[in-house]
């Protein structure tokens, strides 16, 4: 019986803080059929977020990165990212198909992976853009993705801290608070 009420209590106090405080969800944007224009350019790296430390762990090295992206032939985006990592500068291009079957992108070479386009003003900035990168579970039985995460990306190179706390704070509710930050502390690639 008090496990009942229990239950009762906490699935009542659930609705209730979602009716006070909300989860909130960002703006999708649907890759088919958002203005490609408006994202072409030159972007930095902010942030990268997810629940788990291993989804993010290839940006710890990162000092700072920057890329652009290009659109070299109608339903493809071309990212070319620039990287420095310790006292080395590495440059990585990376294809993106635009299905118009599909919301995300599909990176070239790993169709399992879902590249979904969020809008910045999640991270209450309107000049950033958020890829989230997802794929599957490994196995059948695996109830989780095997990889989920979010990266948070601005036009302006210096690094912003309230950019990445409100991109947590939001995704603080979607169970998301591993995150590591660029600390920017070497120039830029070429």
């Amino acid at each position: 019986m008090l496990e009942k009420a229990l239950s009762c209590f906490l699935y009542l106090y659930g609705l209730l803080y979602q009716v006070f405080a909300p989860c909130l969800v960002p703006a999708l944007l649907s890759a088919k059929t958002v203005d490609h224009q408006q994202y072409l350019g030159k972007w930095y790296f902010k942030a990268a977020v997810s629940r788990r430390e291993a989804d993010i762990q290839k940006f710890k090295g990162l000092d700072n990165m920057w890329f652009t992206i290009e659109e070299p032939v109608n339903d493809t985006l071309l990212l070319t990212g620039h990287m420095r990592i310790g006292d080395n500068c590495m440059k990585q291009t990376w294809t993106y198909n635009i299905r118009p079957e599909r919301d995300d992108v599909e990176l070239e070479g790993r169709p399992e992976r879902r590249t979904l386009l969020w809008s910045g003003k999640w991270a209450n900035c309107p000049e950033c853009i958020i890829f989230q990168e997802v794929e599957p579970p490994l196995n059948e039985t695996d109830s989780e993705d095997s990889l989920s995460r979010y990266l948070l990306y601005g036009r302006q190179s210096d690094v912003d801290s309230e950019l990445v706390k409100a991109l947590l704070k939001n995704l603080a509710c979607h169970r998301v608070s591993a995150s590591v930050r660029p600390p920017q502390e070497k120039e830029f690639c070429t």
